[in-house]
């Protein structure tokens, strides 16, 4: 079993910025490849950044690319997102994922094993 935590959400202007975190514990869980996904009001789970056990693959949704960064820390055993010129449109849930196939990150919720409670990010206009 691997748990994961995510925090770092909360309010925000547009244009701002939040960096969120995803604590991972349990057995194996650095040899994940992980993802970040997010639900907002109304609307179906989608994907939104992945990154490869070794970090040297990541993989964004067209929507946040040049604006979102995914990233880990081996050592905090540890998946971040860093969330630039945030718009009112990146307003949901985040949830953090886990993925026991650790060579390329995925975009398919099936393909993820573990999952997060997630975190509330709110961008207002």
């Amino acid at each position: 079993q691997v748990q994961l935590v995510e925090s770092g959400g909360g309010l925000v202007q547009a244009g701002g910025s939040l960096r969120l975190s995803c604590a991972a514990s349990g057995r194996s869980s650095g040899n994940y490849a992980m993802g970040w996904f997010r639900q907002a009001p109304g609307k179906e789970r989608e994907f939104v950044a992945g990154i490869s056990r070794s970090a040297s693959d990541t993989l964004y949704t067209d929507s946040v690319k040049g604006r979102f960064a995914i990233s880990r820390d081996k050592v905090a055993n540890t998946v971040y997102l860093q969330m630039n010129s945030l718009k009112p449109e990146d307003t949901a849930v985040y949830y953090c994922a886990a993925d026991s196939d650790p060579w390329f990150p995925t975009t398919r919720m099936d393909e993820y094993d573990f999952w997060g409670q997630g975190t509330q990010v709110t961008v207002s206009s």
